[in-house]
């Protein structure tokens, strides 16, 4: 196929590409950039958001998946600045060592079927990240920054509250997108929490104790955290084993994180 011929969206890789300049420039405005920061785009598409972003910081590393966009992203950025890019599922990759020592600042227009996975995958990786803009399903945005009492705090908000300030910046309807996806999008902004402010212990008894709570919501702690964590360690933490999942904050989670790593 050629490549001046329009790149056919797969399915498998969850593409919708972005392509309305007004939401292009609102993105550039929330990066604020500046020459000679670590830049790396995940899932760059057709180049939208790429070619803007190599223009202002003169080097960029993308990551995408789809071997076919490859020729054409490298054909686009000639001139532009210098463009690396890792041919690869951003799942598998090291965005520590990308980092170099440097913190990276991550943007993208992230695949909507992998967007949760991915989302912990870059927790993983927090220490060596400066900042994230990510555009997403807007439904996803809004559990990552509901609060207790939400219909739709879970597991995602408070995972990512624990290690992040979660900002959500502004809506995108579908027709920004080619082809428009059946949901609104939203950007959000996620800045890690510098280490010494992150309370979280073991991060495995951390995410085993909000799975479990979370994983069963209508029951209180007492039933639902009974597996991991019994009902007097979770009185002894200072939370009522009578409440429910979503009655609890963020701080309350990670103490009873911390509960279950001497169990």
């Amino acid at each position: 196929m050629s490549r001046d011929a329009p790149h056919a969206p797969r399915k498998r890789f969850g593409q919708h590409f972005l392509h309305e300049r007004g939401v292009i420039d609102r993105i550039l405005l929330a990066l604020d950039l500046k020459p000679g920061e670590r830049i790396v785009e995940i899932g760059p598409g057709e180049g939208a958001l790429t070619l803007p972003l190599l223009a202002r910081t003169g080097a960029l590393t993308a990551i995408e998946i789809d071997r076919d966009l490859i020729p054409r992203l490298r054909a686009a950025a000639a001139g532009v600045g210098r463009l690396t890019i890792v041919e690869a599922d951003a799942l598998t990759v090291d965005l520590t060592a990308l980092a170099d020592g440097g913190g990276l600042r991550l943007v993208g227009n992230l695949p909507y079927n992998i967007s949760t996975p991915l989302l912990f995958h870059v927790l993983d990786h927090a220490v060596a990240v400066r900042d994230m803009h990510f555009m997403l399903q807007k439904e996803v945005v809004d559990r990552m920054a509901a609060g207790p009492g939400s219909k739709v705090y879970g597991r995602l908000g408070v995972m990512l509250q624990a290690r992040c300030r979660v900002e959500p910046l502004f809506k995108v309807s579908p027709g920004a997108f080619r082809p428009p996806p059946k949901v609104d999008s939203a950007v959000v902004r996620l800045v890690p929490l510098p280490p010494a402010a992150v309370r979280v212990g073991d991060p495995a008894a951390f995410d085993r104790v909000v799975r479990a709570g979370f994983a069963q919501r209508r029951k209180t702690l007492r039933n639902a955290l009974q597996p991991v964590l019994a009902a007097d360690a979770v009185a002894a933490a200072g939370i009522d084993p009578g409440a429910r999942a979503e009655d609890i904050d963020v701080a309350g989670w990670i103490a009873l994180g911390r509960a279950a790593e001497v169990r």
